[in-house]
């Protein structure tokens, strides 16, 4: 079993993922953590040091490698289905889930959130909710490649597990 979660920052990949990993009984690997322990810098340092392109070459890399684990729900950065064939390679590898989650709330959950993300750093609710709009129009079309798509926020493990099966 292998189960890839994508979507927007601050949908709850992380957070359904390991939920979702404790409930099914496998291993859990937030993508982000796996990029920065492998390359012992941060998301936001590699940004600023390397660039988005260098940064989005290394999640290709962790993602070749994380999709030769077995039994483990992965939670993958917010572009990572977006950039050169990733959402391909996880539909190969495993099920994939898309958390559609509504523009309103994921800008709430990012304007509270503590991470540091360099995409929207310095943005307002206002600049942020349009950013999130824009951004979506072009990530959905990799998105919704999904095999699964949730837009209920608050799905039990009971009835996801029923939509994967």
């Amino acid at each position: 079993m292998r189960i890839f979660l994508i979507g927007y920052m601050g949908s709850g990949k992380s957070h359904l993922g390991w939920k979702l990993s404790n409930f099914l009984g496998v291993q859990f690997v937030d993508m982000d953590n796996y990029i920065e322990e492998r390359n012992c810098k941060t998301i936001p340092q590699i940004f600023a040091e390397e660039g988005e392109a260098e940064f989005r070459k290394k999640e290709r890399k962790a993602l070749e490698e994380l999709s030769e684990f077995t039994n483990i729900v992965i939670a993958t950065g917010g572009g990572a289905p977006c950039f050169f064939d990733n959402i391909d390679l996880m539909n190969e590898a495993g099920k994939t889930i898309y958390l559609n989650i509504d523009p309103k709330i994921l800008a709430d959950r990012l304007m509270k959130s503590k991470t540091e993300r360099p995409l929207i750093k310095g943005k307002s609710k206002t600049e942020l909710v349009s950013f999130i709009d824009e951004t979506l129009k072009k990530r959905n079309e990799f998105y919704k490649q999904a095999k699964f798509q949730i837009t209920e926020p608050d799905i039990s493990l009971d009835e996801l597990k029923e939509l994967i099966s």
